[in-house]
C-alpha cells in the first residue's frame, strides 16, 4: 500500500507570519523550520515520496534550494489538511495513503508516522490515524504556562475505549486538579501530535464538507472529521526519552532550538 508524506506549508500564519523560513540554530548552523521538518521527514520509513505543499512562492523556491519536491496549491486553503488534499489532487497523486507531516513540528520522531501509518494500515474501519503521547509533568507543566499567558500552544485529545477520538482541544483536557495527582502516578492528559494518515478517499471528502463550528472556535481542522461523524484512530506512541515540542508561538524557538543544538 503505497505511502506518501506531504508538508504543508503557509507563510500568512495569524500567530507567527513567516514561520516556514524562520531559521533554527542546529548543529550543523542554522536552517529554516520547513527545511528541519523535511529533514525529519525523510527519516521516516517505507514512503515512497515527500512534497512541500504551499501557495507561496518564497516557501517554494527556498524548498527547492535544499532538494524538497513542490507541490503548488492555492491561497484558498483554510488548513493543512486542506492543503494536502488540494496537492493530491494537483499533482495526481496515486498513493493509497496520504500523511499530513506538519511543518511546525521538526522533532517529530520518525516512528511516529510509520506507528499511524501501520495503525491505519491494520484498522480496516477507519479511514484515518493519528498519534497521541501521554503527557509527563514537564510537558503538562508547558501546556499549562502556554494557557496561563494566553498563548495558544499544543492540542489535547481525549479518546474512548477502542481509542477513538471523542474531542480535541487547545484547552488542558480532561480537567483534573494536579494537587490530588502523586508525583508517581501518571498524567490523565494525552498530547495530539499533529500528524495524521488518510486514506486518499476521506480526503476528497473532506474538501466537500463545510467547516464546522467546533473547528472555526477552536482552530483545530481535525474536528471537521468529528463533526462529520467520521472516525479518528488515536495510536498512542512512546517518545523513548525524546523531547517533543512544536513551534507554535515565537517562544518556543528556544526550546527547540535546545534541543536541535
Amino acid at each position: 500500500m503505497k505511502a506518501v508524506i506531504i508538508i504543508p506549508a503557509r507563510y500568512g500564519s495569524t500567530r507567527y507570519p513567516g514561520k516556514p523560513l524562520v531559521e533554527l540554530r542546529t548543529r550543523e548552523g542554522k536552517k529554516s523550520l520547513i527545511q528541519l521538518s523535511w529533514e525529519a521527514a525523510n527519516k521516516v520509513s517505507g514512503v515512497s515520496e515527500i512534497y512541500v505543499a504551499t501557495d507561496d512562492k518564497r516557501i517554494e523556491e527556498h524548498a527547492v534550494t535544499f532538494g524538497a519536491k513542490v507541490i503548488r496549491t492555492s491561497s484558498n486553503c483554510k488548513n493543512g489538511t486542506e492543503r494536502c488534499a488540494e496537492a493530491v489532487n494537483n499533482a495526481q497523486l496515486d498513493a493509497e495513503i496520504i500523511v499530513n507531516f506538519q511543518g511546525d513540528a521538526p522533532l517529530t520522531p520518525s516512528w511516529f508516522v510509520e506507528e499511524i501509518i501501520a495503525g491505519l494500515k491494520a484498522d480496516k474501519s477507519t479511514d484515518m490515524a493519528t498519534p497521541v503521547l501521554r503527557l509527563d509533568r514537564k510537558s503538562y507543566n508547558l501546556f499549562s504556562e502556554d494557557r496561563k499567558s494566553d498563548r495558544v500552544g499544543g492540542t489535547t485529545v481525549v479518546f474512548d475505549k477502542d481509542m477513538y477520538a471523542l474531542y480535541f482541544s487547545k484547552e488542558l483536557i480532561p480537567f483534573f486538579e494536579i494537587s490530588k495527582i502523586g508525583l508517581k502516578d501518571q498524567i490523565p492528559c494525552y498530547h495530539h501530535i499533529g500528524v495524521y494518515a488518510y486514506r486518499k478517499n476521506i480526503l476528497r471528502d473532506y474538501l466537500s464538507w463545510p467547516e464546522s463550528n467546533l473547528e472555526k472556535l477552536e482552530g483545530l481542522e481535525q474536528l471537521r472529521f468529528l463533526f462529520e461523524s467520521k472516525r479518528v484512530k488515536c495510536v498512542e506512541v512512546n517518545s523513548k526519552g525524546r523531547v517533543f515540542w512544536e513551534l507554535n508561538n515565537p517562544q518556543d524557538v528556544q526550546l527547540i532550538e535546545e534541543v536541535l543544538f
